[in-house]
């Protein structure tokens, strides 16, 4: 069994900030469960263009308001406390936050712990290992 506090993240390493976002990694590759699963904070007026080439996410909406832009349809979609969204076709998109969000992220496959966001938008498969 693993039992991780939110909390706690920080002071055990698993927080990890880039430009527009923060991502507190509570489960990873490390603990064998085949999947990572994150709370992140999006910061209020961040616009982050993302690509996940390597990884399917789910996000669900705990706090906040933004949106999503699908940048193949060019469609765009309300990000509001009890949305999903699952970047299921490695969908190319842009989130935007007018206030901050917290976010409930899962990774597939998992992340290892310190990656960020590389020049297109995704994570690379290697990456540090948080343990």
């Amino acid at each position: 069994m693993i039992v991780r506090k939110l909390s706690e993240a920080s002071l055990q390493g698993r927080t990890i900030k880039a430009e527009g976002w923060e991502s507190n990694r509570l489960l990873l590759k490390s603990d064998g469960a085949g999947f990572s699963f994150h709370i992140t904070r999006i910061f209020k007026d961040a616009v982050l263009p993302m690509h996940y080439q390597n990884h399917i996410e789910s996000v669900y909406c705990i706090r906040g308001f933004g949106e999503i832009k699908d940048v193949a349809t060019g469609a765009i979609h309300t990000i509001e406390p009890g949305t999903i969204y699952i970047l299921d076709k490695h969908d190319k998109h842009i989130l935007r936050a007018f206030e901050e969000m917290e976010l409930a992220c899962v990774f597939n496959p998992p992340l290892m712990g310190r990656e960020v966001h590389n020049a297109e938008g995704a994570y690379a498969l290697a990456a540090e290992v948080i343990v």
